[in-house]
């Protein structure tokens, strides 16, 4: 299949980065970018949550913040797709420029400040779509918000009809006070209250699972507080990472010092640590998605090792284009068999095995 983005690439990513992304999701929309179907192989089918993925690269928050184009992307290739972050109102978010990329780093920075245009919108364009793949609802809460709970309580009620996961994003560091949520007695109340509200709002046979994402920049007994919280059964699972704060010595680019929250390549190290421990913490016991910094099959297969059931990328897409999905999920397949696994499954959190046997 000839791969347009190799012709066109240079020319969007000469566009400034929320012009050159507005353009592609008109572009999605209107059926413009031809479809690049991920290949049919056994080995990288996941079952987890009583949902099948066709394979377990999936395109992370961020990308399609209003549900406009999730199918267009499960037809590129994605085993899942997750929309938002959603706020209850529509939200501008902070001021351009906030989106930063770092060609040097194959990086990008943010402060977009979960701009989107609310719940209203966003379900009503989930309810139009046909329910043929899987596709989860990132939660956040609206900026000027004092209860953040009852923003989550409302997130949860309004899309657990509508979504086949939902997300709990209190990681995002461009809103004010939203990663002071992680800590533990805060964690525990929001986690119960969004639970309850999903609960409610849909019979039990059809309750979609219900994730938390977290910072890849907390402290170890953060951690800790999040494990524990994750195995008292609230939260069916958790998505390790969100952006960073810190700025590795190694950048390269002059934007890197821009504030807001670093993605990329960069983060692979940090989030990829940061997955091993909570595999650990949670002893395999709760599923983890790994995200950040995944540009390739092996990236892929090192974070399946390390504990994660599925993975997630999203600013790799700006520099390699779609065709990206096909050649991660080949690559991971050849992967998996050469290691002698029969499918994905088999290989998640394999390093921790091998740990435990030496």
């Amino acid at each position: 299949m000839f791969d347009y983005y190799r012709l066109f690439g240079p020319l969007i990513r000469k566009l400034p980065p929320e012009t050159a992304h507005s353009l592609t999701i008109r572009a999605l929309a209107t059926g413009l970018v031809p479809a690049q179907p991920a290949p049919a192989d056994p080995a990288l089918e996941v079952s987890l949550w009583g949902l099948r993925f066709p394979n377990p690269v999936g395109l992370a928050a961020g990308f399609d913040k209003d549900a406009r184009v999730p199918d267009a992307m499960l037809r590129q290739g994605f085993g899942f797709v997750e929309i938002g972050s959603v706020t209850p109102r529509p939200q501008p978010g902070n001021p351009r420029p906030r989106l930063f990329r770092l060609p040097e780093d194959r990086a990008v920075v943010n402060r977009m400040g979960f701009n989107n245009s609310g719940l209203d919108a966003v379900a009503r364009r989930l309810r139009r779509r046909p329910r043929v793949g899987i596709v989860g609802a990132n939660l956040g809460k609206n900026k000027d918000t004092g209860d953040a709970a009852a923003d989550y309580e409302r997130g949860a009620a309004r899309l657990a009809p509508l979504a086949d996961y939902l997300v709990i994003n209190v990681s995002s560091p461009n809103t004010p006070g939203l990663r002071a949520l992680q800590g533990r007695a805060q964690l525990e109340t929001l986690v119960a209250r969004t639970r309850a509200a999903l609960d409610g709002a849909v019979p039990p046979g059809r309750r979609p699972p219900l994730l938390l994402k977290i910072a890849p920049d907390l402290t170890d007994d953060d951690l800790a507080d999040i494990a524990q919280v994750a195995r008292a059964g609230a939260l069916d699972g958790l998505i390790v990472s969100n952006t960073t704060i810190a700025r590795p010595d190694t950048l390269a680019s002059p934007l890197a010092r821009e504030a807001g929250g670093l993605s990329g390549a960069p983060l692979f190290e940090l989030s990829t640590r940061v997955l091993r421990r909570m595999y650990r913490l949670t002893r395999g016991r709760v599923p983890l998605i790994g995200v950040g910094g995944i540009g390739s099959g092996l990236d892929a297969y090192v974070k399946i090792r390390a504990g994660a059931s599925l993975v997630q990328l999203y600013s790799a897409l700006i520099y390699e284009g779609p065709s990206l999905v096909g050649r991660i999920n080949r690559e991971l397949a050849l992967l998996v068999r050469r290691d002698g696994f029969a499918s994905v499954a088999e290989a998640v959190g394999a390093d921790h095995r091998r740990e435990v046997r030496r």
